[in-house]
């Protein structure tokens, strides 16, 4: 029997995959959004660009901005009942005020 593989993109097929419309060349705004500390962010990850890209399981996540580490941002959530957090790239960020069908 063969091992079963243990990646970070193991068993992602409907996370990581773009609708026909969607898959292309990503906008430049997705690249250059700003947020500011306090901010409320939803994770939205971006299968085309791996890097800066957080945990899978983390997808949807709704986040508040602690602080800007270079290009990325430092993100807290609660997850049941710890504090965790994370460091993305804005790529993978999501204004949470934005209307839902927006990207």
């Amino acid at each position: 029997m063969v091992k079963s593989s243990k990646g970070s993109r193991s068993r992602t097929r409907g996370v990581m995959t773009k609708s026909a419309r969607t898959r292309g060349v990503l906008s430049v705004t997705r690249h250059l959004q700003h947020f500011e500390p306090g901010d409320r962010v939803i994770l939205r990850l971006e299968p085309s660009w791996h890097k800066g890209q957080p945990h899978p399981r983390y997808q949807g996540r709704v986040c508040i901005v602690v602080a800007k580490v270079g290009r990325a941002y430092r993100l807290e959530f609660l997850d049941g009942h710890k504090h965790k957090e994370l460091i993305a790239l804005p790529i993978h960020l999501l204004r949470a005020d934005q209307p839902a069908g927006a990207k």
